[in-house]
């Protein structure tokens, strides 16, 4: 990248046009010293992809063996969608998903996802609760899902179109 703007400066002195001078930037933050410290080739970061996600799916599937015991069922479901949620950084880096996490389309989704996540592994670890890790895990999955719509144009306003005209009935 560099010996291209070298030779973009180059090519603008060849014609007579003005090089732009360096202008000074600010210091860089934690993501973009973090995103230049971890440099990946793109073979590396799809075997990366491929590894967390497997690892996260295998969890998540695996979890449903343990799934009449909701503290290890908790633990397990809620360990392989953080490894699933982890593995997207390996594609697009971790500085671009935290923004794409924070993007105000979908703020509040992930905000919503996060706790759910934090409240189901908090209920599995300190509070014991099978009822409520299994409460935990049912809002984590659905925030979930609602989390995942918000990369799909217009899939939540859909859904929600559909959940209310279901419920909107007459019995």
């Amino acid at each position: 990248m560099e010996k291209m703007s070298r030779a973009l400066e180059r090519a603008k002195m060849l014609v007579g046009m003005e090089v732009d001078e360096e202008v000074p930037t600010e210091s860089p933050s934690f993501f973009d010293d973090f995103n230049r410290q971890c440099t990946l080739t793109t073979k590396q970061r799809l075997y990366g992809f491929a590894i967390c996600l497997a690892a996260g799916l295998a969890c998540t599937f695996l979890s449903i063996l343990v799934f009449f015991n909701p503290i290890k069922f908790g633990i397990t479901f809620t360990f392989g969608n953080l490894l699933a949620l982890g593995s997207t950084a390996f594609l697009i880096g971790p500085k671009r998903q935290f923004d794409m996490m924070l993007d105000p389309v979908r703020i509040y989704a992930t905000a919503i996802y996060i706790s759910s996540l934090i409240i189901a592994l908090f209920c599995a670890f300190y509070v014991h609760s099978k009822l409520l890790t299994l409460i935990a895990v049912m809002l984590e999955f659905g925030a979930l899902v609602w989390y995942g719509l918000s990369y799909i144009p217009f899939a939540r306003s859909m859904v929600s179109k559909i959940f209310y005209a279901c419920m909107d009935t007459e019995f």
